[in-house]
C-alpha cells in the first residue's frame, strides 16, 4: 500500500477530552479516511474497541493496513456515515457508544490525488465523488446546470459573491467550445469571469469556493451531516462524546445549532461555548487544520 501524508488534525485535543472519561470502550470514527484519528485513539486507550465508517474504498484500503496492528479491536465498513446509526447496530451488540468522532470535509487522499478532481491545484477530471459509485458528478452539474441553478449552487455552497458572473462564464463557454471536462478548464474560466483587481484583492485561490460548493452538492455533504449528528444521538450512551471537526462556515454552523438546540431540549450539554482551535505550532506544520474547528458535545 503506498505511503501517503496524513496528519490528523487536533488529536491531541481530542485524546484530552476523551481522557476526562474513565469509560471508553466503544468509538466510532465516523469519517476514518486514512486511519490517522483511530491509530491514536486505538494506541492511547488500549481497551477500546473501534468502528470506522468511510464512503472511500481506497481509503478504507489504507486505513485497513494501518490499523493491522490492532487486531480484532478494529472494524472498517464502508458507508456514508448519514447511516451510522444502522452500521452501530449491525456491528456492536450494544448500541450504546462511548465516543462518536466526526472529522468532516475532504481527506488529504482525495485532494492529491489528480484523478478525482478535488483541487484547484491539480489537472483531473471534474468528478468530486467520495463514493466512487455514487451516479453524480461535478462533471454534471457543470456540464448540465443552468445559470440560475450553478449561480445558486455557488452562492448557498460556496458563499461566493461572484456566483453569477462565474455561472454565465461557464455557459457562455459551453454554449462557445463544448463540454468543460478538466479542473484546469474549469479554473481558467472562473479566473477569466473575475476581474483581475478582485482577484488581486482574494486572500486565497480565486477557484476555491466554486470547488467547495460543487463537491458539497456532488456529495451531498450538509445533509449527511444533520442525518448523521441526529442518529448519532441514538447511538450515545448518557456521559458519551459526540466530537466534530468542521473547516469551513457552512459546517460548522450546524455543528453549533445542533448543539445549541440539543443543549436547550437538555439532550446534551455541550463541552466549550467556543470551538477549540489547533495551537500555533500544529497549524505551523499542518497548513491544512488552520480553518479546523473542534466543537463537542456530552450526551446527557
Amino acid at each position: 500500500m503506498e505511503a501517503i501524508r496524513h496528519v490528523p488534525v487536533l488529536t491531541n485535543e481530542i485524546i484530552d477530552i476523551l481522557s476526562l472519561s474513565d469509560d471508553i470502550r466503544l468509538v466510532v470514527d465516523a469519517t476514518v479516511g486514512l486511519g490517522g484519528h483511530a491509530y491514536a485513539l486505538l494506541s492511547t486507550f488500549p481497551d477500546i474497541k473501534l468502528l470506522g465508517l468511510d464512503q472511500d474504498e481506497r481509503a478504507l484500503a489504507i486505513a485497513s493496513e494501518k490499523l493491522k496492528p490492532f487486531g480484532e479491536r478494529v472494524l472498517l465498513v464502508k458507508s456514508n456515515f448519514r447511516f451510522i446509526g444502522d452500521v452501530v447496530k449491525n456491528s456492536f451488540r450494544s448500541v450504546a457508544v462511548d465516543a462518536i468522532l466526526f472529522d468532516l470535509g475532504v481527506s488529504s487522499l482525495q485532494l492529491d490525488d489528480d484523478e478525482r478532481g478535488f483541487s484547484f491545484n491539480k489537472p483531473g477530471p471534474i468528478d468530486m465523488r467520495m463514493d466512487r459509485e455514487a451516479e453524480l458528478t461535478a462533471f454534471d452539474i457543470i456540464n448540465n446546470y443552468s445559470i440560475k441553478e450553478l449561480s445558486d449552487v455557488f452562492y448557498k455552497y460556496g458563499e461566493e459573491r461572484y456566483s453569477r458572473q462565474i455561472a454565465k462564464a461557464i455557459v457562455r463557454y459551453r454554449e462557445q467550445k463544448g463540454l468543460i471536462t478538466s479542473t484546469a478548464e474549469l479554473v481558467e474560466i472562473i479566473r477569466g469571469a473575475l476581474p483581475a483587481k478582485i482577484q488581486r484583492q482574494m486572500r486565497k485561490h480565486p477557484a476555491r469556493r466554486i470547488f467547495q460548493a460543487l463537491r458539497i452538492v456532488v456529495n451531498d455533504e450538509l445533509g449527511a451531516l444533520e442525518s448523521g449528528l441526529k442518529n448519532s444521538l441514538g447511538c450515545l450512551r448518557s456521559g458519551g462524546y459526540l466530537v466534530v471537526i468542521s473547516y469551513h462556515s457552512l459546517e460548522d454552523r450546524i455543528v453549533k445549532h445542533s448543539f445549541k438546540g440539543w443543549e436547550k431540549e437538555g439532550i446534551g450539554k455541550v463541552f466549550s461555548k467556543k470551538p477549540i482551535l489547533p495551537k500555533r505550532e500544529e497549524m505551523e506544520g499542518n497548513p491544512r487544520s488552520r480553518s479546523a474547528k473542534l466543537r463537542v458535545l456530552i450526551k446527557s
